[in-house]
């Protein structure tokens, strides 16, 4: 018989993208959907978790219910091609989703997509950011007070960049928000959620994407970055992103750190992917120990 303290860890991983987002996804990224790229991520840290993934977007999608969502040991919600105030069925779909999460007091994180799900799901609103769009990174997020003492972000410095690309954000959160950290784009950078019973955590960017993710996105974004004027033409993006490949292949590249400005929390994979780490280290595993499940 398989000893309790030995078993692994039961993850579930929610792609928010239609079929046709996550194939274009994979074409660009080695072949790897959304989740499955989050889930190669989290199992760097955990190696020997088991992963499943769902893909509420799809229409007759098989989604977990109440007690198979209370199965798991942690749920992570991916970020997504989508905007949340369209309400399509591979919309609601989510949100109906996360409200059972909610119920279902399992762990949950969510990067991006995943912050705003938290969100309107609790009753919170979400729409085009103002300000516009953030795209590659996220610059100046500065942790608040109630951040500097909360789990989700043990061991980031008071203010830290991470990668990040969307154009929606949290502007209303919903009750129960405990905001952890905000920059000039966005109030809501990272929080805690409390709802029905149910503890979210989540970042409105994206500390499981390593360079060459946040260039194979913004490869197919190209005329948007000129559109919106984040670069001037077609060889200044290509440039961009050849430069982040280049630094995703040799992070000893002081001249390309030093051009785009970033350092150790962008660069450094332990760095990058704090938020994820402690998420398992401080929610998922308790919850997995009280269970007898590791």
């Amino acid at each position: 018989m398989l000893d309790v303290a030995k078993r692994p860890l039961r993850l579930l991983f929610v792609d928010g993208n239609t079929r046709a987002q996550r194939e274009a996804h994979a074409a660009g990224y080695g072949g790897l959907q959304p989740a499955q790229a989050y889930a190669a991520e989290v199992a760097a840290l955990e190696p020997d978790a088991i992963s499943d993934i769902c893909l509420p977007a799809d229409k007759g999608a098989n989604l977990p219910d109440g007690a198979g969502l209370q199965s798991y040991d942690g749920i992570v919600l991916t970020g997504s091609a989508l905007h949340i105030y369209q309400l399509e069925p591979a919309v609601t779909r989510q949100i109906e989703l996360m409200r059972a999460i909610y119920a279902s007091g399992t762990p949950c994180f969510g990067s991006c997509w995943g912050i705003q799900m938290g969100a309107v799901a609790a009753g919170g609103t979400v729409t085009a950011n103002p300000k516009g769009r953030e795209v590659g990174f996220a610059r100046k997020i500065t942790i608040n007070e109630a951040g500097r003492s909360h789990p989700l972000l043990d061991g980031r410095p008071t203010a830290f960049d991470a990668p990040a690309i969307h154009l929606d954000t949290v502007v209303q959160p919903p009750h129960g928000t405990t905001i952890l950290a905000s920059n000039p784009y966005s109030q809501v950078q990272a929080a805690e959620i409390r709802h029905d019973g149910g503890t979210f955590w989540g970042v409105q960017y994206h500390p499981e994407f390593p360079l060459r993710q946040v260039a194979a996105i913004l490869g197919r974004m190209v005329p948007i970055l000129i559109e919106e004027g984040f670069r001037a033409d077609e060889a200044a993006a290509h440039g961009w992103l050849a430069d982040l490949r280049a630094l995703d292949a040799d992070r000893a590249r002081r001249d390309l750190a030093w051009a785009h400005g970033l350092d150790a929390e962008v660069l450094d994979d332990r760095r990058r992917v704090t938020e994820l780490r402690n998420f398992l280290q401080h929610r998922v595993k308790p919850r997995a120990s009280a269970r007898g499940r590791a």
